[in-house]
């Protein structure tokens, strides 16, 4: 009698959950304003910023704290870094001139980004600067007065009532965070049109010292950027290339050990730059998997959402005495509702899915928030983006977040954006870094041997 209380009891739970997750589904549906991508247009600096093998050996050079231990390690991490010889950097560094940035260098390095990127994303959409209702502007770790917003409307003298806004301090989860704002302006202001503008100022935030969390960054971070132009007029939805479903953020900040893994800080004598901890692995997925948690019941399919809660109800039963069966299993199938983009393999993504984020890293580096984007067009260089595909956009920052961004594709989509002179060659049969081949003696050498590296 008792086993079939039991089971009528996990019925009757199953059947309650079922409910109410499709409840929420539902109110997740109605309570969702449009907000689509009309275009995006990511940034590709003039070649003579280009940081080969040759200058960043330049460059690690003139760094005169470094000894030959800082020397082996900025060696292993170039290497195992996946980044290529043809990134970008600002031009103060390739010049000479990373000990002693201006203001001047830093603007210099912004609206270069700045106008070639607006001046294409307006070409491209046949949309006029006085169109544009909302405009947002994130960088981390540069300001200015007047700010950032200012400049870009100076420059396209757009409308008096523009809203603007600057966000600072977000990290590599700018974009996401940028779009959300925009998303929630557009849930009480109808038929507008914004435009999200992300990049990162390195020039400035060189670090020259000699600790090793800290000169990580030098090795990492490069000069990108993107432009994404967003409306939530239903009107514009047959020309738009993707609709966001869902954006889901997680935000660590009350852990001491998340809040610190990553910050601008000085080093003891006192110089600039960004520390990255050795807890942050273990901050990036503490948050990742309390995001996952939220996401999934609001972007897996109904069939995946029913076989997680009638298999974790059977899993209870089964705890209070009942046989329990073999191979069954709880954990949720996240590639039944999403292509999840370069997030590893704990999540079952095969080496097809991976080369996505790898292919980005060799050719441009980490451009931080930016990042995403030219992953995003590197699908659609690739031809791989067709309409009706779902997309999650998953990125990390400092403070510590996570953010997410589910996305549905509108409409096939082939086009060569940043990636034009080179995705023919992509992927590359060999990814070997140069550096490993020209400086790994330096493995070898002593502390009594001058390295002259």
């Amino acid at each position: 009698m008792e086993d079939h209380v039991r089971i009528i009891f996990v019925l009757l739970l199953f059947v309650f959950s079922l409910v109410f997750l499709l409840w929420n589904k539902l109110v997740e549906k109605w309570r969702g304003e449009a907000c689509y991508i009309l275009e995006y247009e990511c940034y590709k600096p003039t070649d003579d910023r280009k940081l080969d093998t040759e200058l960043c050996g330049d460059l690690i050079r003139r760094n005169k704290t470094l000894g030959l231990e800082e020397y082996k390690f900025l060696l292993k991490a170039i290497v195992s870094s996946g980044i290529g010889e043809e990134t970008y950097g600002p031009r103060n560094i390739i010049e000479g001139r990373e000990n002693t940035p201006s203001i001047k260098d830093s603007l210099i390095e912004v609206e270069e980004f700045f106008y070639d990127t607006l001046d294409k994303l307006f070409a491209k959409s046949n949309v006029s600067p006085k169109d544009i209702d909302i405009l947002v502007v994130t960088i981390s770790i540069f300001v200015t007065s007047p700010s950032l917003t200012a400049r870009i409307i100076n420059r396209y003298k757009m409308r008096e009532d523009v809203q603007v806004l600057n966000l600072s301090g977000m990290g590599c989860s700018a974009s996401l965070i940028s779009i959300d704002l925009v998303r929630n302006i557009f849930k009480v202001r109808k038929n507008r049109l914004a435009i999200v503008v992300t990049t990162e100022c390195i020039g400035p935030n060189w670090y020259s010292g000699n600790v090793k969390s800290m000169i990580l960054t030098n090795c990492l971070f490069r000069s990108g950027g993107c432009a994404i132009l967003l409306s939530n007029n239903p009107s514009l939805k047959h020309k738009a290339m993707f609709e966001l479903k869902c954006l889901v953020r997680t935000h660590l900040g009350a852990s001491d050990e998340a809040y610190e893994c990553c910050q601008q800080q000085e080093d003891e004598l006192g110089r600039p730059g960004i520390h990255l901890g050795k807890n942050l692995p273990k901050a990036a997925t503490g948050a990742f998997i309390k995001n996952l948690t939220e996401l999934g019941p609001k972007i897996l399919p109904l069939r995946e959402l029913i076989r997680y809660v009638l298999v974790s109800n059977l899993r209870r039963y089964t705890k209070n005495g009942a046989p329990k069966q073999s191979g069954s299993s709880s954990s949720v199938n996240f590639k039944t509702g999403a292509v999840i983009e370069a997030v590893g393999k704990s999540l079952g993504l095969s080496e097809y899915d991976l080369e996505l984020g790898r292919m980005t890293l060799h050719r441009f580096g980490n451009t931080s928030a930016s990042c995403l984007w030219y992953v995003l067009a590197y699908m659609e260089a690739k031809k791989r983006l067709k309409k009706g595909d779902m997309i999650l956009m998953i990125s990390f920052g400092s403070g510590f977040k996570c953010n997410s961004y589910h996305r549905e594709v509108l409409r096939d989509l082939d086009g060569a954006n940043v990636w034009e002179d080179c995705i023919a060659s992509y992927p590359p049969s060999n990814l070997t870094n140069p550096f490993m081949e020209k400086y790994s003696w330096v493995n070898e050498a002593t502390s009594e041997e001058n390295t002259g590296y």
